[in-house]
């Protein structure tokens, strides 16, 4: 019996006269993820992308762990493909359902019939299934509302389609169909969720760390690339900047006033990130910020940032509290790494009082007093550039 599994569409179901673009792109990035699992054929009908194992060294667990994490999908199902003859899906989709059912106590049936030439209707199918299912696991009882197990059984064109295990995707839209931009990527909880959020959006995401040693410890920097690795399956490939910055700290520290450190060097980040935007094509800036959450990011601190941007800067945590933050972090497998002990460079000279309500003349004043640009251009020469990949 043939086994498949069934990645249903999520909002690219409602796209209009492009929606092909959008399947081709999904199919594409779910391709790219199967590469280590095996040799599968990969189809799409019906909002339903059909991702079929071409011989038994597929790994279709595995094949269904990584098809979960794509941007696009709303759901995976691994199911049964069986005859559109309902004494044929009894026969043999019943059996197919025991590891599952064997565990469960309560079960429900629901039934999709996409092809009206099948001669059961709806109703008839859940009914006689369930009834089935029922002698054949005496144990269980039918659970309408809150059932342990809900057995899905579709009539397609082709086929019939029993399941009984329905992973939730991630939803969104495929990564690659809204251009890239380059996130500022920290040792923190935000901005692996701010990569994220974007990435949902059908963002291509890659990462600039600003790097200070002696202040900042290789084990930070090791911290950060490990969180590359842990938004790679939702992502895609990241590449990943690495900016020498403890020069440019250093300078600010000896000049700048004090309290306007903190603003002066986001500024100076941005600055930096402008150049590289421009150099590798990337469309947007994407921050971890979250309103009032520091003193760096109360509304007039983010303003006086944003003043030295030259593109468009995202920050899709930005009316998040913690928690919110937190529960999104642990669901993407970043939390743990995130609150690794280990410093990034936000932390180096925090000032003792930071000016939570700074004016841009006073700002732009204040880094005037030392002339960066030489600095910038030699820590944009001193970029290191690492890729992450699926």
């Amino acid at each position: 019996m043939q086994e498949v599994i069934m990645a249903k569409y999520g909002e690219i179901a409602l796209k209009g006269l492009n929606k092909n673009t959008f399947e081709d792109l999904l199919v594409r990035n779910i391709k790219r993820r199967l590469v280590k699992c095996g040799e599968f054929r990969v189809t799409r009908n019906q909002s339903t992308v059909y991702i079929t194992p071409e011989n038994d060294d597929a790994d279709i667990e595995a094949a269904a762990g990584w098809v979960r994490k794509v941007f696009g999908i709303a759901a995976v199902q691994r199911a049964a493909v069986l005859p559109k003859d309902f004494d044929g899906i009894v026969k043999l989709g019943v059996p197919y359902l025991e590891e599952v059912l064997g565990a469960a106590k309560t079960f429900k049936v629901d039934a999709k019939r996409s092809d009206k030439r099948f001669p059961m209707k709806t109703p008839d199918i859940q009914r006689e299934l369930g009834a089935a299912i029922l002698e054949a696991y005496p144990h269980l009882t039918v659970d309408v509302h809150e059932p342990d197990v809900t057995v899905l059984c579709e009539i397609r064109d082709s086929n019939a389609y029993l399941s009984a295990e329905r992973i939730i995707g991630v939803g969104g839209i495929p990564v690659g169909s809204s251009g890239t931009a380059l996130l500022l990527l920290s040792g923190g909880i935000d901005s692996p969720v701010a990569a994220y959020m974007m990435a949902k959006r059908g963002i291509g995401v890659d990462a600039i760390h600003f790097q200070s040693p002696p202040y900042t410890s290789e084990r930070a920097l090791m911290k950060v690339e490990e969180l590359c690795t842990e938004l790679v399956p939702y992502c895609g490939d990241i590449r990943f900047y690495v900016v020498p910055f403890t020069e440019i700290q250093e300078a600010l520290r000896d000049h700048c006033p004090e309290e306007y450190f903190t603003v002066i060097m986001r500024r100076l980040m941005i600055k930096i990130t402008n150049r590289i935007c421009a150099e590798h094509d990337y469309k947007a800036i994407i921050t971890g910020e979250s309103v009032g959450q520091v003193a760096s990011q109360t509304i007039m601190a983010l303003a006086c940032t944003d003043k030295a941007a030259e593109f468009p800067v995202f920050r899709p945590v930005i009316g998040m509290d913690k928690k919110e933050i937190t529960e999104i972090a642990r669901k993407i497998g970043t939390f743990e790494t995130s609150i690794q002990p280990y410093e990034d460079c936000c932390t180096v000279f925090t000032p003792k009082h930071p000016r939570t309500k700074p004016v841009l003349a006073e700002v732009e004043a204040a880094e005037a007093r030392f002339d960066f640009a030489p600095l910038i251009e030699k820590a944009v020469a001193g970029i290191e550039i690492k890729d992450f990949k699926l």
